[in-house]
């Protein structure tokens, strides 16, 4: 942001400077050069002295910006979703909440065990530390503010970092699921469409920040060595057993439908200014079908909440399943409509998973 504040502290002498040399670049007259653009120079030559921060990110400001311009082509007007996003309803979206699925089996411990702690080592990673915030926030409300407080920086960051490895499970599940069809010469029971779909729909959340924060060589070396290392792990894992890995993951989207909460939370609270009035990028209108007037950073957030609330879900309910035998419900024709059952949409939502029984 242009601050007069810090444009002020330069010398003089700085201001004239920068003044010259935007009249030597601009043929600018001197009276309009000793103002705005030149303070906007002061502050950039001392921004990366006073920040002193890694370089997770090149972005300068929140402002939306087209850090991957589309490429314009002879004949291609537009490229339509490979998956047409359902249509959420506000109504749908407001009635999402946190919840968890208690651990029950081994395999079950497993998976939670394994999400907290990747949920410790991602915390570590972006600065997030909501747990000790709020524990010293009961003591010292200030210096709690002060240390641990979330603003957009941060908070995008995680974003960026927690959907760059968020469409890995679903690749990798889809991927080996194709190749044991073909392998058997079974068919897959429609399993791998949802998996697949599951991915596209996280990568589509990065492109989305993407459009609003560019990341820096930090940032992009961290996701480089998390995705090589996540998708390695999981391709083994599921090998062994499917049904931890899907409960794993809906344990992991357990923990990014309580991220988006406090991000949606932080922004109503009027901790997050600069979101307040934040416009979505063209893609995410696009893609979410998102209406006029409800097109803000905070409907946004919502829609991607809505979307980790389904991953949940998914997932809980295929880790309910027999893995080999059993249909995809979210794919499938129900014999009785007039009873709630699993859709790709928000209709009937069930935050821990359908079980079997109920289904099946």
């Amino acid at each position: 942001m242009i601050s007069t504040r810090a444009a002020t502290r330069g010398s003089l002498a700085s201001k004239r400077a920068s003044a010259q040399l935007l009249k030597s670049f601009n043929g600018l007259t001197t009276s309009t050069t000793i103002g705005l653009r030149p303070s906007f120079i002061v502050v950039h030559q001392f921004e990366p002295i006073a920040t002193g921060r890694r370089n997770f990110t090149t972005t300068p400001n929140p402002n939306i910006k087209e850090f991957f311009p589309k490429k314009e082509t002879e004949r291609v007007r537009r490229t339509e979703a490979a998956w047409p996003h359902p249509v959420y309803t506000p109504e749908q979206m407001n009635a999402v909440v946190v919840a968890h699925r208690e651990a029950k089996t081994y395999s079950d411990k497993v998976a939670l065990i394994a999400v907290k702690v990747l949920r410790w080592g991602l915390d570590l990673a972006t600065g997030y530390k909501h747990d000790k915030a709020v524990a010293m926030n009961k003591k010292d409300p200030a210096a709690a503010n002060q240390k641990y407080a979330m603003n957009e920086r941060k908070y995008m960051i995680r974003n960026v970092f927690l959907e760059s490895v968020a469409g890995v499970p679903g690749m990798v599940a889809g991927m080996l699921r194709h190749l044991h069809s073909m392998r058997r010469m079974k068919r897959d029971n429609g399993w791998i469409e949802t998996l697949l779909e599951e991915s596209y729909n996280e990568r589509m959340h990065l492109l989305t920040f993407l459009k609003m924060s560019q990341p820096g060589p930090f940032m992009r070396l961290m996701v480089l060595g998390a995705q090589g290392v996540w998708f390695n792990a999981l391709f083994f894992a599921y090998l062994i057993s499917p049904r931890t890995v899907h409960r794993f993951v809906g344990y992991l989207e357990e923990e990014a439908v309580i991220t988006y909460t406090r991000q949606i939370a932080d922004i109503d609270a009027g901790r997050l200014p600069e979101w307040e009035k934040l416009e979505a990028p063209e893609i995410a209108v696009d893609y979410w079908k998102m209406p006029e007037g409800h097109r803000t950073m905070r409907d946004l957030l919502m829609y991607i909440r809505a979307d980790e609330s389904k991953h949940r879900e998914v997932n809980h309910t295929l880790g309910n399943l027999n893995q080999k035998e059993d249909p995809n419900p979210y794919v499938s024709e129900y014999k009785d409509l007039a009873k709630p059952h699993p859709t790709k949409g928000l209709a009937h939502m069930r935050p821990t998973g359908w079980e079997r029984s109920e289904i099946i």
